[in-house]
């Protein structure tokens, strides 16, 4: 009976120690899973690592241009700001030009008008001329009718052209002054051409860069959409490695705790065997004993 319970004891030690290797490979290949699971979470990891190296040093590389790219915008608005100055400077030369131009047509007008009077005056001598010819011609004719009235005739032909002389000089005059005047006059008129064009051709580099400046505020505000993704998705890198980290963290007490269990398992298989051997021994022991 007692080798009979011995058996039956060693039978359940077996069976116990059939289970208890069972579990050891079951948990053997989950620790094995556990470590092959542990690998490929450090290879994500320095992945990831190295992904969020690339984009600090690419955010980096986009803050400096975005630095550049600021820099730049300062001195376009600078640049603009000069140009909008200067292009109110030229508007009130325009508008004192224009008042020039104004007031040198009112001129012009008065001087047309005065040179229209000088033409009607002109016209009176030019008539009272062709009078005093035709009075010259009835003098000459009286001249040859009359020796008497010689001298007194000669005084007045004398005086008509005295008169004629001063009223040519004063013709010279007014029309030299008509010329100067219409000089003036195209002068101010290619002087006001000239300013339209510059105004025109400032007015056009204003455009461009107005244009210029709406195309660097447009590529600045996508550089910062850019940088504002980067800067999420590099949150999310840091978050990821960080519950990653966790995991790790957690694999690596489980670990231990596995670990602990093992050697508590094996302490148990180690004084089972010896409990066996111990058994073994009296089992042989007490069948020498029986023969």
């Amino acid at each position: 009976s007692i080798i009979r319970r011995q058996r039956q004891e060693l039978k359940l030690l077996i069976a116990e120690l059939k289970d208890r290797d069972k579990e050891l490979n079951d948990m053997v290949a989950v620790h094995e899973r556990h470590i092959q699971a542990w690998e490929d979470d450090r290879q994500k990891i320095l992945t990831l690592a190295e992904r969020c190296s690339l984009l600090t040093s690419e955010l980096n590389e986009r803050n400096a241009i975005i630095k550049s790219l600021t820099k730049k915008l300062k001195l376009l608005e600078s640049q603009h700001n000069d140009s909008k100055i200067t292009l109110e400077n030229t508007q009130q030369k325009f508008k004192e030009l224009t008042q020039k131009v104004s007031d040198s047509s009112v001129h012009c007008q008065a001087l047309e008008e005065k040179n229209q009077s000088l033409h009607c005056s002109i016209l009176e001598l030019s008539a009272r001329t062709g009078q005093l010819q035709a009075r010259e011609q009835e003098l000459l004719t009286m001249l040859q009718l009359k020796d008497r009235a010689l001298i007194e005739t000669t005084d007045q032909i004398t005086e008509v052209t005295s008169k004629f002389k001063t009223l040519e000089g004063a013709l010279r005059a007014a029309k030299l002054e008509e010329f100067s005047r219409n000089r003036e006059q195209q002068d101010l008129k290619l002087t006001l051409n000239d300013i339209v064009f510059q105004i025109n051709k400032m007015k056009d580099v204003l455009s461009e860069k107005m244009k210029e400046s709406s195309k660097h505020q447009e590529e600045i505000s996508h550089l910062k959409q850019e940088n504002g993704c980067l800067r999420s998705e590099l949150i999310l890198a840091v978050e990821e490695a960080q519950r990653k980290d966790q995991l790790y963290q957690f694999a690596k007490s489980k670990q231990v705790r596995i670990e602990k269990e093992l050697s508590s398992l094996r302490q148990v298989c180690v004084k089972q065997q010896r409990d066996l051997h111990f058994l073994h021994v009296n089992l042989d022991s007490s069948q020498d004993f029986r023969q």
